[in-house]
This record gives C-alpha cells, sequence and structure tokens, in this order.
C-alpha cells in the first residue's frame, strides 16, 4: 500500500485524517435518516444490501455476495434460506462447474427491490430538493469525485453490473427517443419508425396491465442501456415488444436476458404463448430469439420507414 505521507507534507497529513473522519461521521448519520424507509420495511439493512447486489447481477454465488458486501458466510446462507423460503430467490446449478449454486431475483423479489429503490430514490430525492440546484449538481459532482478516487477501477468494461427495473416517469420518452436514434443510425429507418414507437408506447401507458405485462428498463452505471415489453395480446398469448440494447453494451448478454425475463413472467402469468413481430435486417435480435428457442412462423414483404423489409413473425410456445 503506497505511504500517504510521500505525497503531503507531514503537518498536512493529520489534518487530512481529521477531515475525512469528520465527513465520515456526518455521511454516516445522512446515510441513517436517507434509511428511514426501512424501519417500516420487512428487510433489514443487510437484507436491503443482499437484494440490491442480487438485482445488480444476472446471476451470482453466495461466495461472491459474500466477498462483494463482506459478510460471515453462515450469515449470508441463513439469510438466502429465508429469501429462498419467502420465494424472493431461485437457485440453480452452475453448468459449468456443478459445485457452485446461481442465484438470481425471482419476479417477486424483483418487485421486493423495485419497491425498496423507489422509496430509497423518493428519500434521496427529498433531501436533493432542498438543496437549490446548482448545490444539487455540485453535491453530485463531489460525490462522482470522491468515488472515482477510491473505488478501484474494474477488471474489463464487462465487469461494470447493470439492474433490470420498472419504469420511471421519463423512462417511456427515453425508449422512444433511443429507438428513433438508434435505427436511424444503424438502418437509415425514418420518423416513420419513430412514430410507431410512440404509438405502441402510448397504447402500453393508457392499457397497462400490472398484473399481465411488463416493461423492463436497463440501467447500467446510471444511464438507460436496454429495454423490453411484454404485453397481452390475447388472455393466452403474450407478445414481445420494443426489445432494445444500446451499442456500447451489446455482448454482455443483456438483450437475452430481457428475452429470458419475459419468458419467465410469461410462463407464471399462465401465457401459453410469446409471439414477436420483428424484420430480417435485425440479425442480432434474431440469433437471441432463436437461442430463446423461438420459431419462424411467417414471413412478409412490406414497405416501411422508407426500406423494403422482409417482417417475420416468430412464436415460443411455453
Amino acid at each position: 500500500m503506497p505511504n500517504p505521507g510521500r505525497h503531503m507534507g507531514g503537518n498536512a497529513l493529520p489534518h487530512c485524517i481529521d477531515t475525512v473522519r469528520r465527513f465520515n461521521r456526518f455521511y454516516t448519520k445522512q446515510i441513517g435518516v436517507l434509511q428511514e424507509h426501512l424501519l417500516e420495511s420487512p428487510f433489514s439493512l443487510t437484507e436491503a444490501r443482499v437484494i440490491y447486489e442480487l438485482a445488480h447481477h444476472d446471476h451470482t454465488t453466495a461466495r461472491d455476495l459474500g466477498a462483494e458486501l463482506g459478510l460471515d458466510a453462515g450469515y449470508l446462507s441463513r439469510m438466502l434460506r429465508g429469501f429462498h423460503r419467502r420465494g424472493l430467490v431461485q437457485a440453480k446449478r452452475s453448468t459449468i462447474d456443478g459445485r457452485e449454486t446461481l442465484l438470481r431475483l425471482t419476479a417477486r423479489g424483483q418487485t421486493a427491490f423495485a419497491k425498496l429503490n423507489g422509496e430509497s430514490g423518493a428519500e434521496v430525492g427529498a433531501m436533493l430538493r432542498q438543496l437549490p440546484e446548482a448545490a444539487q449538481t455540485r453535491l453530485v459532482n463531489a460525490m462522482q469525485t470522491i468515488e472515482g478516487l477510491l473505488r478501484e477501477p474494474p477488471a474489463s468494461p464487462s465487469d461494470v453490473p447493470y439492474i433490470l427495473r420498472p419504469p420511471r416517469p421519463g423512462d417511456m420518452g427515453w425508449v422512444v427517443q433511443r429507438h428513433g436514434e438508434l435505427y436511424a443510425q444503424e438502418y437509415g429507418w425514418d420518423e416513420q419508425f419513430e412514430a410507431l414507437v410512440a404509438e405502441i408506447v402510448a397504447k402500453v401507458i393508457r392499457h397497462f396491465d400490472a398484473k399481465r405485462e411488463r416493461c423492463w428498463i436497463v440501467e447500467r452505471d446510471g444511464v438507460n442501456v436496454g429495454c423490453v415489453f411484454l404485453v397481452q395480446k390475447t388472455r393466452t398469448v403474450a407478445q414481445l415488444r420494443l426489445l432494445l440494447v444500446d451499442p456500447k453494451t451489446r455482448g454482455l448478454g443483456i438483450g437475452a436476458r430481457l428475452v429470458d425475463e419475459c419468458t419467465r413472467f410469461a410462463r407464471q402469468t399462465g401465457y401459453r404463448k410469446i409471439m414477436l413481430w420483428t424484420n430480417s435486417v435485425l440479425h442480432a435480435a434474431r440469433r437471441i430469439y432463436e437461442h430463446a428457442g423461438y420459431t419462424l412462423v411467417e414471413v412478409e414483404k412490406h414497405h416501411s420507414f422508407g426500406h423494403d423489409l422482409m417482417g417475420q413473425t416468430w412464436e415460443l410456445t411455453l
């Protein structure tokens, strides 16, 4: 470990230490205020931390969770068994290493995370609203500076975690905007495609059935990088719509994860089939659907969005 005395005078170091310790005491108290929502929650602070960590990973292991959070293995094991009994976590044997069990949140666990995340966000928002906008910016910049100086850089870009969460205000506008931007950049599609996406999103918002439909937003490092919708087409058929993964996060398995979440929710909800409509030029998306078990059932030529295209209907029997 480097000697901090090399970088500052002997008289400066004690003052810096005192300043850091004073800030730690202040911020610990402030964090306690921001966690008051946990007093009315069924989760302890440590349980909430574990749920947050699970939500940030597609799959993880108890060993990795313990290392990340600094928790005793026995204590964590009892907690995870409790989560399993409450239907919050599901476990499956790793296909790579049969000695390891992979953990992930169930749909109920995702709902619990969304509630915790929403309440936490509301409390942080209340704190920030007490400050003028310029002061909010200074505070956030200072926090980013501290984090950037103290945290270890990820070994690779793929080590930066992402979360799947329900949409927040403004997310639906982002879905429309990002679809319009990306499809214009990558395929040259005109504004009629963006209009179609806007119509789909508006219909989802107006007629959303929380019991039978879902929208997932993918967030990574505080930025939206993906989305997917699963909506009801008939009582027995669900439709997968608006799958999108931002180019800078492709190759991380996000698209496959989103499709998998749709399949899992559709099965739990009692749908018998999922269908989707896409176009033959969307090669990456088609590979994801094929890998997930979808079958191409219909092909139709059409002229849309300024181009001659080949529309495709795919289905997955559940």
